[in-house]
């Protein structure tokens, strides 16, 4: 059962969050979020401007100082209270991921789990960052090292998982003792707005988080990046955006993790499991309708298996329902919008010119929403745009290969370095195709593998840094070393 979608939504704050009060943008302008499912407008927020992105830094460097001088066990009671509190709020925030991104709301469910992790995670390793003790190898000092707060950071997450992107941020932020301005994508920031309210009610001091929603992304991003306050930022998105956020962080040299486009390769060769296989790859292409970074972009299939294959995964796209996301049974949900509608088109369209064959979709749907059929491509060769570009949608071109080797080439084959998959029996070539892949990460027979135990980012073009796991807070930290003079050195 879902929640009442009107009461939610009226409960959802529309302000800009400043200072730990929900206040009206400076300049009074609003935007609104549409239902991708109906084309609806379901909310009017507060559009936040350079002005209030200054307010808003203001805010975290005031109370970094005292923010940065809490006990780590105090800040981890706060992360725990807020992953208590995302639990306790699971249906609410699963619903608002669905009202304004669409996604199935079984699926949304699951980013709930999975983004609340994010705080208990970090609310575990906030006790555990360890430093280093150690004796100089002359024997004339001993060596200290620890790790502090970097400072106040700027956090720009995507519109495909609303809370998870803001979550992976905001937990080790928080965990590390910095402060923050979160500005979320203007086509999904509800989810975002909701969460930063539980934050406030874990016991979130005021000014730790700031929250600027805006329909400019650059208008709080430059303003925020120029000023020699802040001293980190943190982005998910495209690659272009993210070269131009490291052009700018780089005039006040920031610390920056950048978690951009991938390019994934889903890696079938003749021993794996089919089954096992295809079930991998509809996790691996369809999760949040192919809208991830992660998601298999070119599925490569050794050419012996590869009718089998096809024939399987066929099959299972057959079976999706496309629909609201709010219906149980849906299992497709629309597109984020009009325009991400005409990219899938146009790049089902350049395949079909230069050869491919649509096993199975390959259109848009007519009616109320942006909907794209789930399509299966063959006969996909490297000169087609689905083999050189992020799809961000429920494409899924298969491209057969000879032997490992050619195998490998292909999937190197691309500026992107994210996310990757090995579907074999073999350890040896998982061990060999591994070494081999220029990706961050490698799945070995599964189709889903991020965790917020696991060091999520990439290679490459793909950006720099990673999110999650214990290496997570060294992203949030600067190391000092402390030489003491050694009493009984010579």
């Amino acid at each position: 059962m879902t929640v009442g979608t009107d009461e939610l939504l009226s409960r959802v704050p529309t302000k800009l969050l400043i200072n730990g009060e929900w206040v009206d943008g400076s300049a009074g302008e609003t935007f609104d979020v549409q239902n991708p499912a109906t084309g609806e407008i379901i909310a009017t927020l507060s559009s936040g401007t350079e002005r209030d992105a200054i307010k808003a830094l203001d805010a975290a460097c005031n109370a970094q100082e005292a923010w940065s001088a809490t006990t780590p066990r105090e800040r981890a009671e706060i992360l725990r209270r807020a992953f208590d509190l995302v639990t306790e709020k699971r249906e609410e925030l699963a619903t608002l991921m669905t009202l304004e991104m669409g996604k199935p709301l079984a699926e949304a469910r699951g980013e709930v789990t999975y983004g609340a992790e994010y705080l208990r995670w970090f609310s575990e390793e906030t006790v555990r960052h360890y430093g280093r003790s150690f004796e100089a190898p002359e024997g004339t000092l001993r060596m200290i090292t620890r790790r502090k707060p970097v400072g106040p950071c700027l956090l720009i997450t995507p519109w495909n998982f609303p809370l998870a992107m803001a979550t992976r941020k905001v937990a080790p932020a928080i965990a590390a003792g910095c402060t923050m301005v979160l500005k979320p994508a203007a086509l999904t920031p509800l989810t975002s707005q909701y969460f930063a309210q539980l934050l406030i009610e874990a016991g979130l001091p005021k000014g730790v988080l700031n929250v600027v929603s805006s329909n400019s992304a650059s208008s709080i991003s430059r303003p925020i990046l120029s000023d020699p306050r802040t001293r980190k930022v943190s982005f998910t998105g495209s690659t272009p955006v993210g070269r131009l956020l490291l052009k700018q962080a780089a005039d006040n040299v920031l610390r920056v993790s950048m978690e951009l486009g991938g390019n994934a390769p889903f890696i079938v060769f003749n021993d794996a499991d089919i089954d096992q296989a295809v079930e991998g790859a509809m996790a691996a292409k369809m999760r949040n309708i192919g809208e991830a970074c992660t998601a298999a972009n070119r599925i490569l299939v050794q050419e012996d298996i590869s009718a089998l294959f096809i024939q399987k995964l066929a099959s299972k796209f057959e079976t999706l329902k496309i629909g609201n996301g709010l219906d149980d049974e849906v299992t497709c949900g629309p597109l984020i919008d009009q325009k991400a509608v005409d990219s899938m088109q146009a790049l089902v369209q350049d395949a079909l010119d230069k050869g491919a064959t649509a096993v199975v979709g390959g259109s848009k749907v007519d009616g109320p929403g942006f909907f794209f059929e789930p399509t299966l491509l063959t006969g996909v060769t490297s000169e087609m745009r689905v083999a050189q570009e992020e799809i961000f949608g429920p494409i899924a071109p298969i491209i057969t290969f000879t032997d490992e080797a050619e195998a490998i080439r292909i999937a190197n084959d691309t500026e992107y370095g994210l996310a990757s998959y090995i579907f074999t029996e073999d350890s040896d070539r998982l061990w060999r195709v591994a070494d081999a892949l220029e990706f961050g990460l490698v799945g070995f027979n599964a189709g889903v593998i991020s965790n917020a135990a696991a060091p999520f980012g990439g290679v490459k073009q793909s950006g720099m840094g990673r999110e999650g796991g214990a290496e997570a807070l060294d992203e949030y930290t600067s190391l000092q070393y402390i030489g003491v003079r050694n009493p009984y050195g010579s």
